[in-house]
């Protein structure tokens, strides 16, 4: 499986979620980018996603959206290691 991109902040409970559902599931090659402490970095996740809004997550070069995207993936028997987009 490809990387895992998680944009976040320090403050965000749903990022937090995110991060934990993802290593439940085995996912654990991480890239976390705290867009609350880089501008640079803030712009291009709204660059590459058109959101203001975090966490914003990719697979790889997939976006896979935010918290509630990564939880239909796992409702949906998708959010596992080998079988993650």
């Amino acid at each position: 499986m490809s990387e895992v991109t998680l944009y976040s902040t320090g403050a965000c409970p749903y990022c937090a979620a995110a991060e934990l559902l993802l290593k439940q599931r085995g996912i654990t090659n991480i890239n976390k980018i705290r867009v609350d402490q880089s501008r640079t970095d803030f712009e291009t996740m709204l660059e590459r996603t058109g959101r203001k809004t975090v966490p914003q997550i990719f697979f790889g070069d997939q976006h896979i959206g935010g918290f509630d995207d990564l939880v239909k993936l796992d409702q949906g028997g998708r959010l596992k290691a080998k079988d993650a987009p």
